[in-house]
C-alpha cells in the first residue's frame, strides 16, 4: 500500500505560513523527492514532475521577476498545475501577485517559510523520507544485544518472549515484543520499533503482560533499533542437518533488504538466551573482520597440506 502524508501535516510540522489554498491542504504528498522548477520557468515543461513538492527560492523568484509580464503570466500558468501537492516559497520572500492569483485559481496550496532554500529542502527531504518509508510488521521479538538489533522469530509458544526476558535480565534492552514494526529507513537499513500500544510490554505465558521499563528500569528498553540479523527458533528435528561450523550464510528478505538469518533448533536443556547472546557477539566479530569458522577451515586446509604425502604409504 502506497504511503502518503498530507500537506496539512507538513505545514503544521514546519509551521509554514499559508498564503493561499488552505482548503486544499488535505491533498497528499506521495514522494519524498523535491523539485526546484528552474527549467520549467524558462519554458521547458516536457518532464515537469507534478507529483513532487515544488520549491521556489531566491533564484527562481528573481528569474520570475525578470520576465516580461505576458511571458511571466504564461509560465506561471503552466507551472501551477492543478495536481501539484503544494508550492513552498523560502526565505520569507515576497511572492509575485501573478503567482498568488493563479495558484488560487488552480486551487494549489501556496506556503512560505523563513528558512533558507537549502536548509528547508534538507529538512523536508529528511521528514518525507521518514514518514513515507516502506513499513511492514512481523511477528517476533526485537532485542538490542551488545549494540546489535536481533530479531527473534519462530512459531507461537516456542519461547521467544521468555528468551527476551532472560536477555533483559542479563542487561540487554527490549525494543518490541510480539509485533515488530520495521521501516526501510535507507537502502540496506531497517529500523525496528514497537507499536505505541504495546511499547515496553512483554507477554509471558502463565504470567501475563509485564512492563519491562517499570520492572527493570529505563535502561532495559529502547524505542527503536537498527536490525542487524534474524534468529529463527524452530523445534529440534532429528532428521535435519543443522549448520555446525557456521559457514552457511542464509538470508531473509524484509521489504527490500536481505538480512543474515540464523536458524537455532530448540529442545530441552539448551540455553537460548546464552546462544543468542553469543550469536550477537560473533556477528560483531564478523563485522570487524574476524570469522571463526573461516579461520578454522583455513587452518584445517593448511594442516592437511602440511602432512607428509607418503604417510599413508607405509605397510
Amino acid at each position: 500500500m502506497l504511503k502518503t502524508v498530507s500537506v496539512r501535516k507538513l505545514q503544521q510540522h514546519f509551521q509554514l505560513e499559508i498564503v493561499c489554498g488552505e482548503e486544499q491542504l488535505d491533498r497528499n504528498i506521495t514522494v519524498s523527492d523535491l523539485y526546484r522548477p528552474g527549467l520549467e520557468l524558462s519554458g521547458f515543461f516536457t518532464y515537469h514532475p507534478i507529483e513532487r513538492l515544488q520549491i521556489l527560492g531566491k533564484t527562481e523568484l528573481t528569474f520570475i521577476e525578470s520576465l516580461p509580464p505576458d511571458v511571466r503570466k504564461q509560465r506561471i500558468e503552466r507551472f501551477c498545475h492543478p495536481f501539484l501537492p503544494c508550492i513552498c516559497v523560502t526565505r520569507n520572500m515576497e511572492i509575485p501577485e501573478e503567482l498568488i492569483h493563479i495558484a488560487k485559481r488552480h486551487r494549489v496550496p501556496l506556503l512560505r517559510t523563513v528558512l533558507a532554500t537549502t536548509r528547508f529542502s534538507s529538512k523536508v527531504t529528511n521528514y518525507l523520507e521518514k514518514v513515507l518509508a516502506p513499513t511492514t510488521t512481523v511477528h517476533g521479538v526485537l532485542v538490542d544485544i551488545y549494540g546489535e538489533g536481533v530479531l527473534i522469530m519462530g512459531d507461537s509458544g516456542i519461547g521467544k518472549s521468555e528468551t527476551a526476558l532472560e536477555l533483559v535480565k542479563r542487561g540487554h534492552r527490549l525494543v518490541a515484543d510480539d509485533a515488530v514494526e520495521i521501516k526501510q529507513a535507507e537502502e540496506n537499513m531497517l529500523i525496528g520499533s514497537a507499536p505505541e500500544l504495546i511499547r515496553h510490554l512483554l507477554e509471558i505465558r502463565g504470567l501475563g503482560i509485564i512492563n519491562v521499563m517499570t520492572l527493570f528500569g529505563a535502561g532495559a528498553v529502547r524505542n527503536k533499533k537498527r536490525l542487524s540479523f534474524v534468529i529463527q527458533l524452530e523445534t529440534w528435528q532429528a532428521n535435519r542437518q543443522y549448520d555446525r561450523l557456521g559457514l552457511d550464510e542464509e538470508r531473509m528478505k524484509i521489504i527490500d533488504t536481505n538480512v543474515p538469518l540464523l536458524t537455532v533448533p530448540v529442545r530441552p536443556g539448551r540455553n537460548l538466551a546464552v546462544i543468542i547472546e553469543v550469536a550477537a557477539m560473533n556477528m560483531r566479530l564478523r563485522q570487524m573482520g574476524y570469522d571463526a569458522a573461516q579461520q578454522f577451515v583455513q587452518k584445517l586446509g593448511e594442516t592437511i597440506d602440511d602432512q607428509d604425502p607418503d604417510v599413508d604409504d607405509y605397510d
